[in-house]
């Protein structure tokens, strides 16, 4: 726990956990994450060898563990595709990544040789994810050796930058700039996964405090949810019954494309894609299940006018 009292992003395991049950599974020769797995412990990684086994186990409560990983897999499969090559036809020399949690792309996209990474994320699931770096890089291999290279994680990115942001006390602008970043040059802006979790009013102070530093030639990748019966009575019930790893995290804001693309506009930047998870699976040909998180997911890509 940390000293503002809240722990690591339980999110952003059952996310990692995933995209490790969707490697070299789902939607081969687009999807991809090596990765993954090396950075969940044992305990996390039992549901993820029942998925990919497609074993489920026979107890309640292991049961519902492992169809949240089999459910965030098919989730995390589309949305990690766009968001991969978004990123790809908009390099630059600086990718910013907001609320990291366990995020992968430094050590695993080669396209980002020439890029330095600066993710930034709460103090508690920074220290969390660190902690996982040097344990991965101290293990010995494991049970799967096709899965799991016998050495520990290398980033290929030109740099990778840690920046702790408790976005209740600290300004972004005022720990990006202890971390080297240069608000002069375009950035790649990378917010994944977190948008739900915030208020409407935590959502537009973050995207005013990136346009402060973004110039032309920047662009920003977002994943938001938008308003959903369907998705609003199932955490709801999640939240109920206590069945789910994320029970504790619950989504704050929810926004239609058109007041996602407003606020953006409003701060210089202009949306030039912006479709739903649903829409990208099917394209990918992955199967997908008329999961409400599909339909009212989104990836948006905004660049800078």
């Amino acid at each position: 726990m940390s000293e503002s009292g809240r722990g690591a992003s339980r999110t952003a395991v059952l996310v990692c956990q995933g995209r490790a049950a969707a490697n070299g599974r789902a939607a081969p020769g687009q999807f991809a994450d090596p990765v993954a797995v090396r950075l969940l412990r044992a305990e996390e990684r039992r549901p993820v060898d029942e998925v990919r086994a497609n074993t489920p186990p026979s107890g309640w409560r292991e049961r519902t563990g492992y169809e949240s990983v089999r459910a965030c897999a098919e989730v995390v499969v589309p949305r990690t595709v766009a968001i991969d090559e978004a990123l790809r036809a908009r390099l630059t020399d600086q990718l910013v990544i907001l609320g990291a949690g366990l995020d992968t792309r430094a050590w695993r996209l080669p396209e980002l040789a020439r890029t330095d990474v600066w993710e930034v994320d709460h103090p508690a699931s920074q220290q969390d994810k660190r902690a996982r770096l040097a344990e991965a890089a101290s293990e010995p291999g494991g049970p799967d050796e096709r899965d799991r290279p016998a050495e520990g994680p290398t980033a290929v990115a030109r740099s990778v930058r840690f920046t702790s942001v408790d976005f209740a006390v600290d300004d972004l602008g005022t720990a990006l700039d202890a971390a080297g970043h240069d608000p002069s040059s375009p950035t790649t802006w990378l917010w994944e996964g977190v948008v739900p979790y915030l208020t409407r009013a935590e959502v537009r102070a973050t995207v005013g405090a990136l346009a402060a530093r973004t110039v032309p030639g920047s662009a920003l990748v977002v994943n938001y949810q938008a308003p959903s019966a369907r998705a609003k009575a199932g955490r709801l019930l999640t939240r109920v019954l206590g069945s789910s790893v994320t029970a504790g995290e619950p989504w704050r804001s929810l926004w239609k494309p058109e007041r996602m693309a407003a606020l953006l506009a409003e701060y210089g930047l202009r949306v030039m894609s912006d479709d739903s998870l649903l829409a990208l699976a099917h394209t990918l040909g992955a199967p997908a299940e008329e999961r409400s998180s599909l339909r009212s997911g989104r990836v948006a890509v905004a660049e800078s006018r």
